[in-house]
């Protein structure tokens, strides 16, 4: 983004990102502003790339999916090919909620939900098809803090 954020930028972004079903016209109310000049920034926004999405976050306990497990993965493998073929595996597992690419140590680190331990299991056999080195996990026992509102006191300000 080459222009920044201005303050009523900020004020949308944090309103969307609290509650991304609110309309046009009560963001514009709480921000200040007329309607279709806020319709015209969150559209802004969203050509820019500033907004990617809009999603409805699920409670994954409501969802029979308890235990979050963050998976770190070493390999011997550094080459396109595998690269490729790790990423189709990975993106046709639905319990795998992301994956990165690491450095240091370890190479990949994944965040997955599972049902149970079975559930572990059944994921990690899939895992292990895409010939690993190593395979570390490490189960949630608690979650302390969890959002997806990224802070905006960071962006450029126009």
């Amino acid at each position: 983004m080459t222009e920044g954020l201005s303050k009523l930028d900020r004020a949308i972004l944090e309103l969307l990102q609290a509650d991304a079903t609110l309309s046009v016209g009560d963001i514009a109310e709480r921000v200040g502003m007329s309607k279709s000049a806020c319709w015209r920034r969150i559209q802004r926004l969203e050509s820019e790339g500033v907004i990617c999405d809009r999603v409805t976050l699920l409670d994954q306990q409501k969802l029979n999916l308890p235990l979050t497990v963050y998976i770190s993965i070493r390999t011997n493998q550094h080459n396109d090919q595998w690269a490729a073929r790790f990423g189709e595996l990975v993106q046709g597992v639905a319990e795998i909620l992301e994956v990165h690419r690491m450095s240091g140590d370890l190479d990949y680190l994944i965040k997955a939900v599972v049902t149970d331990m079975p559930g572990y299991d059944r994921l990690y056999k899939e895992l292990i098809k895409a010939d690993l080195f190593d395979v570390s996990s490490s189960f949630v026992m608690e979650t302390m803090k969890q959002t997806t509102r990224l802070p905006l006191n960071h962006a450029l300000s126009k």
